[in-house]
């Protein structure tokens, strides 16, 4: 019998080898699963499993990332279920591993995307598939890197308003951020802080990046920031190929590439 180990050091066998009745907690993770090639194997998705479109319309859906309904799972008899450690509540994760075999992804880098990425490859039967994906990712993001010794903007990338909340250390998005060509200014701080516009304005970031997700911001919701920093270029930017850790990446580096012309652009 074979053993898998999830990214956060659980080990466990599966039942059923491939897996035949998949439910994904994670919506980067689901949009993976049908890259990969699966279909009819994944049984069960989350209200915020928007890729592909024609699975967010059909598949079965059993509650949010973190409301997960532990009845609608339990009627889909799953052999696997694919979590996130960030994503999902603790508490039901580790209720539904007491039933069912659960993998944990655990990513703060592109490495560790990279590496989940092959793992659930292996681990649906799809092993030269998501390592296919995962050798056109990884080299997507080398050739789109900047080179050693050019400048590099400061940024601050906002989630969230009322409170804001930025990204900070620790997070996939300042790998990202990085992966960009920008330098975060709140990298001293961990995880998702709330930030205030006295905070923002004595960062001196160079420009000010706005996620359409998880909040929606948009143009209207500039003012303030233009107001307390004149001087910083303003963007909304896609949240999804900043946050988003599965084949979504393959698209990261042109958007990242077409940001930074963008901004050079705006700048003259």
């Amino acid at each position: 019998m074979q053993l898998f180990t999830d990214q956060t050091g659980r080990t466990f066998s599966l039942p059923q080898d491939p897996p035949r009745r998949i439910v994904s907690l994670v919506p980067s993770q689901t949009e993976l699963l049908f890259d990969l090639g699966l279909r009819d194997e994944v049984c069960g998705i989350t209200k915020f499993c928007v890729h592909p479109p024609e699975w967010f319309q059909h598949k079965k859906r059993i509650g949010g990332t973190k409301t997960v309904d532990l009845h609608k799972i339990a009627a889909l008899r799953p052999d696997l279920i694919l979590a996130n450690k960030e994503e999902n509540e603790q508490a039901q994760i580790l209720e539904l591993a007491r039933h069912y075999p659960v993998w944990i992804s655990d990513i703060f880098s592109l490495n560790d995307a990279l590496d989940m990425i092959r793992s659930v490859g292996r681990l649906t039967g799809k092993a030269q598939e998501g390592a296919q994906w995962a050798h056109q990712i990884e080299r997507a993001f080398a050739a789109q890197r900047l080179p050693a010794g050019q400048s590099r903007r400061k940024a601050a990338y906002f989630i969230w308003r009322k409170p804001y909340l930025v990204a900070a250390a620790d997070t996939f998005i300042d790998t990202m951020l990085s992966e960009a060509g920008f330098d975060n200014v709140f990298a001293d701080r961990r995880r998702y802080p709330e930030i205030d516009l006295e905070t923002l304005a004595a960062a001196q970031p160079d420009c000010i990046l706005l996620s359409s997700e998880p909040f929606p911001f948009a143009e209207k919701h500039f003012g303030p920031f233009r107001e307390a920093c004149p001087g910083a270029q303003m963007l909304v930017v896609d949240g999804e190929l900043f946050s988003w850790y599965g084949s979504r990446l393959l698209q990261s580096p042109a958007y990242f590439q077409k940001l930074r012309k963008s901004l050079e652009l705006a700048g003259q």
